[in-house]
């Protein structure tokens, strides 16, 4: 599944970026596809599979559910890289200092982490790993 409309424009506001002239709508959907999550019943985007021991395949029963605020801190952090906090620079008549973009961009990073969704792992048991240390702890 991908990511709506609606998701990208909301992702868009998030991050300051009205116009598709430095994220492409693809890019942003992109980004957003990085962060699936558990949906509102439960279901995990990939569960162990049911041919494959010890692999995980696509949940069928998953609905497209993405971690929007994931999404924003890692755009924020790819947008504060472009801006080194060692440089200034001048514009209208004014000199400005990168370092206050970067620590801007920083903090909006530091805002949506602390807003994505709590993440788990599901360990899932490796079957031939375990067939294997039985035959060679005999």
């Amino acid at each position: 599944m991908t990511a709506t409309a609606a998701q990208i424009t909301k992702l868009r506001r998030m991050v300051n970026e009205p116009t598709d002239v430095t994220y492409s709508n693809a890019t942003l959907q992109e980004t957003i596809e990085l962060y699936p999550t558990m949906d509102e019943n439960g279901e995990a985007p990939r569960v162990p599979s049911t041919t494959t021991p010890g692999a995980m395949m696509a949940n069928p029963d998953w609905t497209a559910t993405y971690d929007l605020h994931a999404a924003a801190a890692a755009i924020w952090e790819e947008k504060s890289a472009t801006n080194s906090p060692n440089t200034d620079f001048s514009a209208d008549g004014g000199t400005y200092s990168d370092s206050q973009t970067f620590e801007q961009a920083m903090k909006m990073v530091r805002f949506h982490l602390s807003r994505r969704s709590p993440g788990t792992i599901t360990l899932v048991p490796d079957k031939a790993r375990e067939r294997t240390f039985e035959t060679n702890s005999s």
